[in-house]
């Protein structure tokens, strides 16, 4: 199960294109919002979530997704029990991805110590021991996936295809989509 944390002010593009993608590929995905069922991005959409913070099913957790957002990533960081799921899962070897703001809370919790990631630009300051690297769209390090921005959702999205569902289908779902 893929669960996108989806925080007020959150970044639609970062939330919706990754998931999305994910679908198309068959990957059971659920919008989770940490408050309230309605969630208002960083452009006033109202997105309806599939479930709460609290109806997470850790179990079942294979990747967790941090969209950016500066007010969807400061509801995140201001929010405990988002922060500890978002810990045990980097704890326990679930993929864990952001993109845009959001590797700052992987830095915030420790997760991105000493390793390869990248944020959004003018962001680098905030990403505490990692191993920032400026320029890239994507980068994975192990089971932690970064990404630089909106701009590079598609591309986020399809990483994350093709590590849950494999290269051939990430391709698939690529030509799908017209994604050059």
């Amino acid at each position: 199960m893929v669960y996108v944390l989806l925080g007020e002010g959150f970044e639609e593009a970062e939330a919706i294109v990754p998931v999305d993608l994910l679908r198309r590929a068959g990957a059971e995905v659920s919008l989770v919002a940490l408050k309230g069922k309605t969630v208002v991005s960083s452009h006033g959409v109202k997105v309806e979530a599939d479930c709460h913070l609290k109806d997470v099913d850790e179990g079942k957790l294979e990747m967790i997704v941090i969209p950016g957002g500066l007010g969807g990533v400061d509801a995140i960081l201001g929010d405990q029990a988002a922060l500890g799921l978002i810990q045990r899962a980097g704890d326990r070897g679930a993929y864990v991805c952001a993109i845009c703001a959001g590797p700052t809370i992987l830095a915030h919790l420790g997760i991105a110590d000493r390793r390869r990631a990248v944020c959004y630009p003018g962001m680098e300051e905030e990403m505490g021991s990692a191993v920032v690297k400026k320029g890239e769209r994507v980068v994975c390090d192990g089971h932690m996936i970064t990404a630089e921005a909106a701009g590079s959702s598609f591309e986020f999205g399809l990483k994350l295809v093709e590590v849950l569902k494999g290269r051939e289908t990430a391709q698939k779902i690529k030509q799908a989509v017209h994604h050059r």
